[in-house]
């Protein structure tokens, strides 16, 4: 009995903590989660070491469209990440919620439905900037040239693992 009391009291902890670390933390400006992805909205963002007209600019964006990933909020500001990792504050006025992915798989196939047995509509080259739309668990639909169709989350940077999308 005191076994089997212990084990209850073992799983119903891991439950409660699991709970915790699957809690979606949210900005203290906007209230949407964090992190999350946007895309850029200019064709130019300069890209501060802080959130502020003040603090250094200590790069440019220069691709409009890119997604990117927003880690903070601070007033009318957004620290964001691109691919490689490189960030910093950018004006949330620069910014949109399209969505939008970077392919990382060289000639990647878009398929007519989620299914790598489905005809291919078009090969995406590595680098490729892509509107995103439905996404199941597996595979999202994309936009891109003129092309629709669907491909692997796995050669998708700028859409989480496990989000769904209708």
């Amino acid at each position: 009995m005191t076994q089997r009391l212990g084990l209850t009291l073992l799983a119903g902890i891991v439950l409660f903590s699991n709970g915790l670390l699957a809690e979606e933390v949210r900005g203290p400006v906007t209230n949407l989660p964090l992190p999350r992805y946007v895309s850029l909205k200019a064709s130019k963002a300069n890209v501060r070491r802080g959130p502020s007209l003040t603090h250094r600019i200590d790069w440019v964006f220069t691709r409009r469209s890119m997604p990117l990933q927003i880690t903070a909020e601070y007033g009318h500001w957004r620290r964001v990440q691109d691919i490689e990792g490189a960030g910093g504050w950018v004006h949330y006025s620069l910014l949109s919620g399209v969505r939008t992915v970077i392919v990382e798989q060289d000639m990647l196939p878009l398929t007519q439905r989620p299914d790598p047995q489905s005809p291919e509509t078009a090969l995406l080259e590595m680098g490729v900037v892509a509107r995103l739309g439905e996404c199941l668990k597996e595979w999202c639909k994309l936009t891109s040239g003129g092309y629709k169709g669907w491909a692997p989350k796995t050669a998708l940077w700028g859409v989480f693992d496990n989000e769904l999308r209708e």
